[in-house]
């Protein structure tokens, strides 16, 4: 898709990732749509950005339902106005690092919600107000294809995203709206504590930039790519791991004892 002028929905927007993405889609044209649930942090944003006039805000707390519904009617305004949304980006997300047991039942339906529901939510809505042709990109993770001791419930819900994005890109075909799917590695942003950088740093783990994160949601989109992993070797072992998954399996129990030294760090002990 070429992304000049086309309005863009973005979610997760003041994150570390979508910063990034927000300036790398505006450089690339694109009029945006800026959603989050901190008005401060959503203006700051704007303001950054080099033609802040042509581009828009909408405070909304997409972990309830009165936030799902304020995007839709957003949305279905804009289309009756003819300024149709060209693309929905769902990259709105959140993880804790935590053996599953010290999680609590809260914790765990909320981060199911925005990872997995929420952006299945959002694509049900963009149905009744994206335009044709369209693209609904969903921001999933390495750890979608690999699970990973500390992060069972984000492996679950970003797997969940993964076979999402394949199925609704099939059962769509031929309608003029395709749904892509990203899986970044580890990122530089506030969503990983001090703790879980150091870990990554003792296993060895490579990470990216957000701005790196945001070449490729641009690549993606241009090129209308079905699913892309980020990253060597993490995109070859996702690949192992549905094939072999016993080598990751054993891979991962030789890091065993440092990925429960930090788990134990986070929660104090």
């Amino acid at each position: 898709m070429e992304l000049q002028d086309k309005r863009v929905l973005l979610t997760g927007a003041s994150g570390g990732i979508g910063k990034e993405v927000a300036k790398a889609l505006e450089a690339k044209g694109a009029k945006l749509l800026l959603v989050a649930r901190n008005s401060n942090k959503l203006e700051a944003l704007k303001d950054s950005l080099e033609f802040p006039h042509q581009h828009e805000i909408l405070v909304a707390d997409l972990s309830t339902d009165g936030g799902l519904e304020k995007v839709k009617q957003t949305c279905l305004n804009l289309s009756q106005k003819g300024q149709r949304i060209d693309v929905l980006i769902n990259n709105a997300g959140s993880n804790q690092f935590s053996f599953l047991a010290q999680r609590t039942t809260a914790s765990i339906e909320l981060e199911i919600r925005l990872n997995l529901l929420v952006p299945m939510l959002l694509s049900q809505s963009a149905l009744s107000w994206i335009s044709r042709p369209g693209i609904i990109l969903n921001v999933g993770s390495t750890f979608g294809s690999i699970g990973f001791p500390g992060y069972t419930t984000y492996c679950a819900a970003k797997s969940g995203l993964q076979r999402f994005s394949e199925a609704l890109d099939r059962e769509l075909d031929g309608s003029g709206i395709r749904t892509l799917y990203l899986a970044p590695r580890a990122t530089d942003t506030s969503l990983n504590d001090h703790l879980v950088n150091q870990m990554n740093q003792k296993l060895g783990n490579k990470s990216d930039s957000p701005t790196i994160v945001a070449e490729h949601v641009i690549d993606i989109l241009e090129k209308e790519q079905a699913a892309r992993w980020i990253g060597w070797p993490e995109k070859i072992f996702a690949r192992i791991n549905q094939i072999l998954p016993t080598v990751v399996s054993n891979s991962i129990r030789k890091q065993q004892d440092t990925i429960h030294h930090f788990i134990n760090q986070v929660h104090g002990k």
